[in-house]
C-alpha cells in the first residue's frame, strides 16, 4: 500500500522546502520530493553562491582602494579558482543546513523525480526504482529554468548560462552578456571586477528595466565609469560559437552589427518546469509554461493541487516563493493569514552600487493617477557613507500626496539591499512620510538617509 501523507510537495527549492517545514509545524504529515539537492537553484546555483562571488569582487575592488584608507598593499592579486571554490562551499553549507531543518521538523524527504499520477497520487522515480505515495494535498514547486531563445545556441562553453558562469576556471578576457536584468548586471559587475571586458546588452531602453529610471541611470553611469560597455535598445538576433569565440549578431537603430568575445552569457528569460510532472494526467491548466493559480490560495483548477514559486510565473524571486509556500499551507490548514502583497515584495540587485526597491516607480505612480510627493537624499551627504568611502547613489521615496502613504522606495548605494527592509515594514503598516521622518534613526548610520529622504518629501530635510 502507498504511504499516505497530508501534504506532498514536489520540488525542494526556497518555495518547496519552506512550505514543507511550515506544513509540518501546522501538524500535517509532510513529504518533500526532490530529485537533486534541497535548496533548488537559489541555494545551489543562484542567490547564495552568487552573493559569495560578489563579496569576493567587492572586497577585491575595495583592496584596490587601500591607499584611500591610509593602508599600503603591494602585489595585490587573486586566485580565481579559490573565489569559485568559496562560493561552492557557502552553497554546500547552507544546503546542509536546510537538510537539518527538514529532519528537525519531521519532514519526510524523498529523493527522486516527483510527478502526478492521478488526483491525490504522486509517483516518484528514483535511481533504481519507482514508488507511489498518496496525499490529500499536492503542492507543485518545481521552479523554472532558462528559456531556449531562437537563434541562441547554448553549448555550455562559449555560449553559457548563469550556471556555467559560476564555474569558469579563469575570468575570460571578454564577455558579452545578453540581458541586463539582475542576473546579467550582477555577473557584469563580478567579471568586470576581475578584468574581463564586458559588453552588456539590453533590449529595453535601460538596464534593470523594471527599476526606477532615475536609479538605473545612476547605475549605468557607474558601470560605464568602470569600463563596462552598455548597449540598450539592442536586439540580439543570434549567438553562436565560431573559431573558439562567441559571435553575437545584434540589431540597433542604425542597423546590424557583429560582436565577438571569448564567452557570451545568456541571461534572459525563463520557462516554468511544467513538463514531465504529470499535469496532463489531471488537467492542471498551464499558460505560457507557467501553472495558473489563484494567487490568494495558490489553488490550481484541480481540487487538492496547488502550485507556488517560479513555476507560477513572475515575480520569480526566492523570497516570493517562500512567502507563497507559507501562505499556501496556512490556507490549507484554515489558518487566518494575509495574502501575499505582490506590490510589497522587495527587489534587490547585488552589484556595487547595490540596487533595491519596493512598490511603485515614479513613472508607474503617475500612470496610475496618483498625485505624488518625491523625496531624495544622496549618500554623499551621509556621515556613515563618507566614513565607509561609499558615497555613490541616492535614496528616492515616493509618497501619495493626499494621504502621505508610502507608494514606492528606491535605493542605489551601500547596503541598499539591507536598508530596503525598513521601507518594507513601513509599507506593510501603510506608514507615511511623517512617520519615517519623525522616527529617530541612530547617528551615524546609513539608515539616516531613509529618514532624510522622507523628510525631503515634506520639505523638511536638514542635511541637504
Amino acid at each position: 500500500m502507498p504511504e499516505k501523507f497530508d501534504v506532498v510537495i514536489i520540488g525542494g527549492g526556497p518555495g518547496g522546502y519552506v512550505a514543507a517545514i511550515r506544513a509540518s509545524q501546522l501538524g500535517f504529515k509532510t513529504a518533500l520530493i526532490e530529485k537533486d539537492r534541497v535548496g533548488g537553484i537559489c541555494l545551489n546555483w543562484g542567490c547564495i553562491p552568487t552573493k559569495a562571488l560578489l563579496k569576493s569582487a567587492e572586497l577585491y575592488n575595495l583592496m584596490k582602494r587601500a591607499d584611500e584608507f591610509g593602508l599600503k598593499l603591494e602585489n595585490l592579486a587573486f586566485d580565481f579558482k579559490k573565489v569559485i571554490q568559496r562560493s561552492r562551499q557557502v552553497a554546500e553549507r547552507l544546503t546542509r543546513g536546510v537538510e537539518f531543518l527538514l529532519k528537525k521538523n519531521n519532514v519526510t524527504k524523498i529523493s527522486g523525480e516527483g510527478f502526478i499520477l492521478k488526483q491525490n497520487v504522486v509517483g516518484v522515480k528514483g535511481d533504481k526504482d519507482e514508488m507511489e505515495i498518496e496525499s490529500r494535498n499536492i503542492i507543485i514547486a518545481t521552479g523554472a529554468r532558462p528559456r531556449e531563445i531562437p537563434g541562441i545556441k547554448v553549448d555550455g562553453k562559449f555560449i553559457i548560462t548563469s550556471k556555467e558562469a559560476m564555474l569558469l576556471e579563469e575570468p575570460p578576457k571578454s564577455m558579452i552578456i545578453i540581458g541586463a536584468g539582475a542576473i546579467g548586471v550582477e555577473f557584469a559587475y563580478f567579471y568586470n571586477s576581475f578584468g574581463t571586458k564586458i559588453t552588456l546588452i539590453e533590449m529595453m531602453p535601460s538596464i534593470l528595466p523594471n527599476e526606477d529610471k532615475e536609479i538605473t541611470d545612476i547605475l549605468a553611469k557607474s558601470f560605464q565609469k568602470s569600463g563596462i560597455e552598455i548597449l540598450t535598445e539592442t536586439k540580439v538576433i543570434s549567438a553562436v560559437q565560431e573559431d573558439n569565440s562567441a559571435v553575437v549578431k545584434i540589431e540597433r537603430k542604425n542597423g546590424e552589427e557583429i560582436l565577438k568575445a571569448d564567452v557570451a552569457l545568456v541571461a534572459i528569460g525563463v520557462r516554468g518546469n511544467t513538463d514531465g510532472i504529470g499535469l496532463e494526467n489531471v488537467g492542471v491548466e498551464v499558460e505560457n509554461t507557467f501553472i495558473k493559480v489563484d494567487k490568494k490560495t495558490y489553488k490550481t483548477n484541480v481540487d487538492g493541487i496547488y502550485a507556488i514559486g517560479d513555476v507560477i510565473g513572475p515575480p520569480l524571486l526566492a523570497h516570493a516563493a517562500s512567502a507563497e509556500g507559507i501562505r499556501c499551507v496556512e490556507n490549507i490548514a484554515g489558518v487566518e493569514t494575509l495574502p501575499v502583497d505582490y506590490n510589497g515584495i522587495p527587489s534587490c540587485t547585488y552589484c556595487i552600487p547595490q540596487v533595491a526597491s519596493i512598490g511603485l516607480t515614479e513613472q508607474k505612480a503617475i500612470e496610475l493617477g496618483y498625485e505624488i510627493r518625491v523625496g531624495r537624499f544622496p549618500f554623499r551627504a551621509n556621515g556613515k557613507a563618507l566614513a565607509l568611502g561609499e558615497t555613490e547613489g541616492i535614496v528616492k521615496v515616493i509618497f501619495d500626496a493626499k494621504y502621505g502613504e508610502l507608494l514606492g522606495a528606491h535605493i542605489i548605494g551601500p547596503e541598499a539591499t539591507e536598508l530596503i527592509a525598513e521601507f518594507g515594514v513601513v509599507k506593510t503598516l501603510e506608514g507615511t512620510a511623517f512617520e519615517i521622518a519623525k522616527t529617530i534613526h541612530a547617528h551615524p548610520t546609513l539608515s539616516e538617509t531613509l529618514m532624510e529622504a522622507s523628510a525631503d518629501s515634506l520639505k523638511e530635510a536638514i542635511h541637504i
